[in-house]
């Protein structure tokens, strides 16, 4: 069992890789093999050696990754558990051809579970850092909200999670969970 973490900043090894891929990555490893490719050197092929996929988030204001959607339509025919986490959430949805909605939040948000699932439960806080959300559709369900906008979304018949929150900041468990989860989740 091998977890991708897909580094979905502007470009290789910049320095949001510290910020927003390391964390994943110290969260992951010590339960099970990890491996990180950056999106742009990504193959479709590659896909099928991992059991499990994480889109990092990126800073504030990267949104390169949108201009090469075409660099993620391996995503439609998934089949593997994946959590977008921020970017990685809002490339899921514009990958299903969905519309974003501003919504900008920077700090700890109140997050409340709108349906149960596997990933967390309750009220909790977390950290935001997105301009974008995602917004009501039949394709994807609402799993969590924050009183401003979608804070999480599942693929209704695939195991695709979207977080628009950052859970490698303060809610490793969540990051844990997914993996340990297996592939039925």
């Amino acid at each position: 069992m091998t977890v991708l973490v897909v580094d979905m900043n502007w470009k290789k090894d910049s320095l949001a890789y510290t910020e927003f891929v390391s964390p994943i990555v110290a969260a992951v490893e010590p339960l099970v093999a990890c491996a990180v490719r950056h999106y742009l050197e990504l193959q479709p092929s590659e896909i099928d050696g991992y059991s499990h996929i994480i889109l990092s988030g990126t800073p504030l204001k990267d949104f390169k990754f949108q201009k090469h959607l075409d660099r993620f339509q391996w995503i439609k025919t998934c089949t593997k558990p994946l959590l977008g986490i921020c970017a990685g959430m809002q490339t899921i949805t514009k990958v299903y051809s969905e519309t974003l909605s501003a919504c900008q939040q920077v700090g700890m948000t109140e997050i409340t579970t709108t349906k149960e699932n596997p990933l967390f439960s309750g009220a909790f806080q977390a950290y935001s850092l997105h301009s974008y959300s995602a917004t009501p559709s039949p394709l994807f369900e609402v799993l969590a909200e924050s009183k401003e906008c979608i804070q999480a979304i599942k693929h209704r018949q695939k195991p695709l999670y979207g977080v628009l929150f950052h859970p490698e900041v303060r809610n490793p468990d969540i990051l844990k969970r997914f993996v340990e989860s297996g592939s039925g989740i």
